[in-house]
């Protein structure tokens, strides 16, 4: 099963993009073996400054066709690493070929590409800079493929 990052921002060189980039080949390393991967990463920029109306319409663009979307937003829904997991290996066993997160701006995920998202997740009720949420996201995919795979990387 595809991951597909669908973002709003460009990531520049810096410590954020160090730890993406490490954690996001470690998933694609330990994930190969159980039908997770490779991450795709869609960044998008609305340069005519149109607010979140016109990053839903680029967000939407850059969703693969067909996949399950998961928004992360605050109001999304709170999980264990271990219910992550759960989650990831159920859309790859109901035969999902294509999974996508969406990360919103500044201002968050436009309601109406919200309401057609197939589930949100919150990574607590504080609100994140979006290029955190995408270090914890790549961080938390890597984990819920170590707990899948057995691994001792997640301890309880």
């Amino acid at each position: 099963m595809k991951v597909t990052l669908c973002v709003v921002g460009r990531l520049r060189a810096g410590p954020e993009r160090d730890l993406i980039d490490d954690y996001l080949t470690r998933f694609d390393r330990t994930g190969r073996a159980l039908g997770l991967g490779p991450v795709d990463v869609r960044e998008v920029e609305d340069r005519k400054g149109g607010g979140m109306a016109a990053e839903a319409a680029l967000l939407e663009n850059a969703l693969p066709a067909g996949a399950a979307v998961i928004a992360l937003d605050e109001r999304g829904k709170l999980k264990t690493s271990p219910e992550f997991a759960a989650d990831l290996a159920r859309f790859r066993d109901d035969g999902r070929r294509d999974l996508a997160f969406v990360i919103g701006g500044a201002d968050g995920i436009d309601p109406a590409l919200r309401a057609r998202c197939d589930g949100a997740l919150s990574f607590g009720k504080m609100v994140w800079p979006h290029m955190l949420v995408r270090v914890m996201l790549a961080e938390q995919l890597y984990r819920a493929a170590s707990i899948l795979a057995g691994s001792p990387y997640h301890r309880a």
